[in-house]
């Protein structure tokens, strides 16, 4: 069942590039789901199953309440499993094809239902696909890179291969979406129709199927729990308890040091990913403008992380994430300060990008490096906690930062009805945009930045103590 991934059985040895890109292959197909969900789910409950956009944002806001809960509680659920295939990779073999069927029937919401059964047929398969599905096969992805290598290094590759398939998942969907859906309508004059998205659905779904199960097939489990077998007897029976797994990771001010930068990044992102489009409208007046600035953030982004492994192993995991904690500083003040034109607008913008690529490329390898800490610190091995907790704080960040948004663009006295009327929007608008995609990041940006060169010194410790472990 492992005959695709690296040979050897040593933790602590190099993998090969076939177990680095198939470990890869379960982010490309997770991420593609995911990526159609946050793009294009609502246009298919407004424009398809023609439902009201401020009841659907109702539900999905509610249930990203359920959504959080659910990675702490999968997150036990990995430090319990015990399978011959592993604590975490198991989970992408039983969950994928439950995670096909359920997307396929979300995004094919019954005609001929009565409009409340509608909503809460959506509430139901929303959840079954986020709160269930997804975040049991997100949270057992994560903890692989604890599960699979010892080596600090492979981690670290590990981590960054994983964000490059995110991205590609990414630029993957926005290329052939539209482009799937307009092969398969049954309307000419709309792309919409219920047939287009159930098709390119399944489409998509069963890719993501195939691309789990190359996961699956070409990585091994290689880290035992040594933890609860080292430990006194009164520490094994905590080994699987989530709230010793807790304690143990509270105590861990670098878990907790990172748990902060990964839900600033993720707020950060929501600043920028919404802000361009009110940017390039409300500040520039050019809407020809958003895909420069969209564009520039995103190749940067995906090209520097293929640059990122050769200097890694140089300088470190941690020193490569605080530079691109810098450069999305500098990216920030910069475009804050001097982005007047569409050259300064690319430079500020590569700058973030490069600064995204470099955090994001180290992100999931040092949360490995915390995680190991504590196991060592502690004597309880808390993988599963750990990386579900760093999954609720992406998505605490994403959800936070989307209110923060709403909330202070609503008290600006922004209304999207003056645009009709042909009325410019009023000045505190203006300044809402400016502060909300240039100042609040670069604060933020800046704060995690410092609290890592001062609070994060984890890879002088590491080494030491698992040296003395031995």
């Amino acid at each position: 069942m492992q005959g695709l991934a690296t040979k050897h059985n040593d933790p602590n040895a190099r993998l090969g590039w076939g177990e680095r890109l198939g470990y890869g292959s379960g982010q490309l197909g997770m991420n593609a789901i995911n990526a159609v969900i946050g793009s294009f789910l609502t246009i298919y409950f407004t424009n398809s199953a023609l439902l009201d956009a401020g009841i659907i944002a109702s539900i999905i806001a509610v249930s990203k309440v359920f959504d959080g809960i659910s990675d702490l509680i999968m997150g036990n659920i990995v430090d319990r499993t015990k399978s011959r295939f592993g604590k975490a990779r198991v989970w992408l073999m039983r969950m994928c094809i439950p995670f096909a069927v359920t997307t396929v029937l979300l995004f094919t919401v019954p005609s001929n239902w009565p409009e409340m059964a509608k909503y809460v047929y959506v509430f139901v398969f929303y959840n079954l696909v986020n709160t269930v599905c997804f975040t049991s096969m997100a949270v057992p992805y994560y903890s692989m890179i604890s599960l699979m290598t010892k080596n600090a290094y492979e981690r670290g590759m590990l981590g960054n291969v994983q964000q490059i398939f995110q991205t590609l998942a990414n630029v993957i969907i926005n290329s052939v979406f539209v482009v799937m859906l307009t092969a398969f309508t049954d309307n000419t004059e709309n792309i919409y129709t219920q047939r287009a998205f159930t098709l390119t659905m399944i489409v998509i779904s069963v890719a993501m199927v195939l691309l789990s199960l190359i996961c699956f097939f070409s990585t091994k489990e290689r880290v035992k729990d040594e933890a609860s077998e080292n430990a006194s007897e009164g520490k094994k029976e905590n080994a699987a308890n989530p709230i010793a797994a807790f304690k143990a990771l509270i105590k861990n001010r670098y878990w907790v040091t990172m748990i902060f930068a990964n839900f600033v990044i993720f707020f950060v992102v929501i600043m920028y990913s919404v802000g361009n489009v009110y940017y390039c409208q409300y500040i520039y007046g050019d809407m020809s403008w958003y895909g420069w600035m969209s564009n520039a953030i995103s190749i940067a982004q995906f090209a520097i992380m293929f640059i990122t492994p050769f200097f890694m192993k140089k300088f470190g995991k941690a020193n490569i994430y605080k530079a691109g904690m810098l450069c999305m500083t500098l990216g920030f003040l910069g475009f804050g300060l001097f982005a007047n034109s569409l050259p300064t607008i690319v430079i500020f913008n590569a700058l973030k990008g490069l600064g995204l690529g470099m955090s994001g490329g180290m992100a999931m390898g040092m949360i490995a490096d915390t995680i190991t800490y504590s196991r060592l610190k502690s004597g309880i091995d808390p993988v599963g906690m750990g990386n579900a907790a760093m999954s609720a704080s992406q998505k605490l960040g994403l959800g936070i930062g989307t209110a923060v948004l709403g909330w202070v663009m609503d008290a600006a006295g922004f209304d999207a009805s003056l645009d009709v009327q042909g009325i410019a929007q009023p000045d505190s608008v203006i300044t809402a945009i400016q502060f909300l995609y240039n100042w609040i990041p670069v604060i933020m940006c800046a704060i995690v930045f410092v609290v890592l060169v001062v609070l994060y010194d984890i890879e002088k410790k590491l080494p030491e103590m698992e040296k003395a472990a031995k």
